[in-house]
């Protein structure tokens, strides 16, 4: 099941986020992300770190090249970086 086609108006993809957002995932759909991985085995990927429906996070820092790769912080714990073509299979809501 697609989420892309029933996505709230103020939704966004993690992908899209800047330095400083703070917001709340709403889905992880990988459907038409492309990437070196297929979609079903990106989202078992993205789900094992934490990033998951109800999960806080906020984008830390972003590379230099690009944008590329962008620090993220999942619940307030862990951190870690994503390519932001991972990223854009993260839908979601600003908690501001």
């Amino acid at each position: 099941m697609s989420f892309r086609g029933n996505k709230p108006s103020q939704a966004m993809t993690l992908g899209e986020a800047r330095p400083g957002f703070s917001g709340t995932i709403l889905a992880v759909d990988a459907a038409g992300v492309e990437g070196s991985l297929p979609a079903d085995e990106l989202e078992r990927r993205l789900l094992e770190m934490g990033l998951m429906e109800g999960a806080t996070v906020e984008v830390r820092h972003q590379g230099l090249i690009k944008r590329d790769p962008i620090a993220v912080r999942i619940n307030g714990q862990a951190s870690f970086a994503l390519r932001r073509r991972e990223a854009a299979a993260i839908f979601v809501i600003s908690n501001i």
